[in-house]
């Protein structure tokens, strides 16, 4: 009977000892994984069934009452110490016919006393010690296990580094703002004005009129880098018509014919939707720059939880994998391109897809075709 009220009090008792340690230690020792901190009737079955409630018990059968023993034993030399080591105080509340029938008793007290000091100076390490014993044990019982810690850690950097993603991509969309309704307006309306200037201004002189044509032609291929700078951090076409249109225009822009076929049920979170369009985009350079390709092919589509994007193109191939990023990781596109090119522009989405835990792998015999795929998680 005794043993099954201490073990339905168990859960209570892992709380006083919670408490305890934050209280008299300054120690925090978290609750485990899916266990109530202090469960009721309905929860004790499923709480003794846990592998996090047996170990709780081992702490309370076992290293309890040692741990209790060990006090109880500190108590003792403390007590016993401290009498040996204030002989001399209380010595003389004994009878004085027993000092005088005692010779050499003040001999006899230094050495007690010298005994005592020690007493006291060894209970002191053994208390310390056995305070670290049983935090230790404690915190290995009580709490997490060390796979439970572990998964916690996980989790903890997974979501840290989507808050760093997440602030990355809003501090790019701020840019692109900035860029499209400051820096590009004012380039858009010099541009206008020298162009005005041009129409309206007849007697100027040659060099004048020279001057005024070249600074115009600098303005519209500023605004042109412009836009391309701007569509590189952040298309707003992206963000307000998503990846099918964004995907379609830069298709239209390059001088290769490619096919887009965009198939989603709904538009992917923020991140994954970014980042699918910047490796596509860049696998689409890749072909313009080093493929000698006459057409490319884009599809993407949504698998499962998974958003799947495929480059293809009828290039010559001869794409190797880089071997420091490991497996699907591709190296770039084309056979005659440098190494060092290749490995740099493949290796950079290849980190990107990375950060949002994808993989990207590239296929590419020697005379083609080429094939980059790309699986990013896509939870709605």
């Amino acid at each position: 009977m005794a043993v099954v009220v201490a073990v339905a009090a168990a859960p209570l008792l892992s709380w006083t000892q919670r408490q305890r340690f934050r209280l008299l230690f300054g120690v925090h020792i978290a609750v485990p994984d899916g266990l109530a901190e202090r469960p009721g009737l309905r929860g004790m079955v499923p709480w003794l069934l846990s592998a996090a409630g047996r170990r709780q018990l081992r702490y309370h059968f076992l290293a309890g009452p040692l741990i209790v023993l060990g006090g109880t034993l500190t108590l003792a030399c403390w007590v016993v110490g401290a009498a040996a080591a204030t002989v001399y105080l209380w010595i003389w509340v004994t009878p004085t016919h027993w000092r005088i029938d005692s010779p050499g008793y003040a001999t006899k007290a230094a050495y007690v006393t010298v005994a005592g000091v020690a007493l006291l100076y060894g209970t002191g390490w053994f208390a310390k010690a056995l305070a670290r014993v049983d935090t230790a044990a404690a915190r290995t019982l009580l709490g997490p296990s060390r796979e439970e810690q572990l998964a916690r850690r996980v989790t903890d950097l997974a979501d840290s580094r989507a808050s760093v993603i997440d602030a990355a991509d809003a501090e790019r969309r701020r840019i692109e703002r900035d860029l499209h309704d400051g820096a590009q307006q004012r380039l858009v309306a010099l541009a206008v004005n020298l162009g005005l200037a041009k129409a309206t201004l007849g007697d100027l002189s040659d060099e004048a009129r020279a001057v005024i044509d070249d600074a115009h032609r600098e303005a519209k291929e500023a605004i042109t880098e412009l836009g391309n700078l701007v569509r590189g951090l952040h298309p707003a076409v992206l963000e307000d018509r998503g990846l099918d249109a964004a995907l379609s225009g830069i298709a239209a822009r390059l001088p290769v014919p490619v096919r887009v076929a965009v198939d989603l049920p709904h538009r992917p979170p923020p991140t994954i939707e970014a980042v699918a369009y910047f490796v596509v985009s860049e696998a689409l350079t890749n072909v313009v720059k080093h493929a000698r390709a006459t057409r490319a092919e884009v599809t993407v589509e949504q698998v499962g939880g998974t958003l799947l994007a495929v480059v293809t193109d009828d290039g010559v191939g001869g794409a190797e994998l880089s071997t420091e990023l490991g497996a699907g990781h591709g190296a770039g596109h084309g056979a005659e391109a440098g190494a060092a090119s290749r490995g740099t522009g493949m290796a950079g989405l290849a980190k990107r897809v990375a950060s949002v835990d994808g993989t990207l792998s590239c296929h590419s015999p020697v005379g083609g075709p080429t094939v980059i795929t790309v699986e990013l998680p896509c939870v709605p």
